[in-house]
């Protein structure tokens, strides 16, 4: 449903009335770029007047959890490390579950991102061939080198486990350029060498739901997932159960929203929006 105005839905209106939990993406949705939304912080303010939590989550690995935690503050939002999400976190996850091993990684990421891998007890392998990694992480590269994405192609090629932060295609910026994401990165790679991801974290995974639902012992149906894209933010709420409502202060166009597969259950311009429909469910 795209709404621009709130008429009387009672069914939409009963199914936001059950939202205990938002699970908020960031870039594109509460700022772009470095410029905080002038509506943010109020309807942060307003979610804890109506009782209704909030986490974020991001596709958008290029920041550590200290970076974001500082990010943020500068924009004027203490956010706590537990509020935080991010595909790194998951990446991280999903190695220690699924290649317990496997500590020597090949990594596509900025300075910070890798700084997370180490943090977490892996070895970053250098742009070397008897430097052997034992999997290649490929994530949203700001320092990309052409040496080093010679480098990961190899080690793709030659067959080693190989593993994608988020498909994002682009990053929303608030400057005069494109900011090519991992997801290019990989279209790029598999050009290169017949291979795509392993296996692709982030959004749209519904497992990046799971921490909100354990922590908070919520279920699907009690948590929104709010972004500003419908192949990642949208498609995860519907894959997990949850309820996706899509805000056009991002990547999405109003065109995309109408010819979405699948559909948001709600579209607004802004959380601004989103904000006065909880709040006139809750009443």
């Amino acid at each position: 449903m795209i709404l621009s105005a709130y008429p009387d839905h009672p069914s939409l209106l009963e199914r936001v009335k059950q939202i205990k939990h938002l699970a908020l993406d960031m870039d594109g949705t509460i700022y772009k770029g470095s410029t905080l939304f002038p509506y943010t912080a109020p309807f942060l303010a307003r979610l804890k007047t109506l009782g209704v939590g909030y986490s974020f989550l991001t596709n958008n690995p290029t920041k550590s959890t200290a970076d974001y935690l500082n990010h943020l503050g500068k924009m004027g939002l203490p956010v706590k490390a537990d509020e935080l999400y991010t595909t790194t976190q998951a990446t991280i996850n999903y190695l220690k579950m699924n290649f317990p091993d496997a500590k020597r990684l090949f990594i596509l990421g900025t300075p910070s991102m890798i700084g997370e891998f180490e943090k977490a007890g892996y070895v970053s392998t250098a742009d070397d061939p008897l430097d052997e990694p034992e999997a290649v992480v490929v994530g949203f590269d700001m320092s990309l080198t052409y040496p080093r994405l010679c480098r990961a192609a190899w080690w793709i090629k030659c067959g080693m486990p190989y593993v994608a932060t988020n498909p994002d295609w682009v990053c929303p910026t608030d400057q005069p350029v494109i900011l090519v994401d991992c997801g290019s990165i990989c279209a790029m790679l598999e050009k290169a060498t017949g291979r795509n991801p392993d296996v692709t974290l982030g959004k749209p995974q519904p497992e990046m739901l799971d921490g909100i639902l354990n922590t908070h012992h919520l279920k699907p149906f009690e948590v929104a997932m709010v972004g500003d894209r419908i192949y990642t933010d949208i498609l995860m709420a519907h894959r997990a159960g949850a309820f996706g409502a899509l805000v056009l202060s991002g990547e999405a166009t109003l065109a995309d929203a109408q010819n979405a597969n699948p559909q948001p259950d709600v579209t607004v311009q802004t959380i601004e929006q989103l904000g006065e429909l909880i709040e006139l469910a809750k009443k």
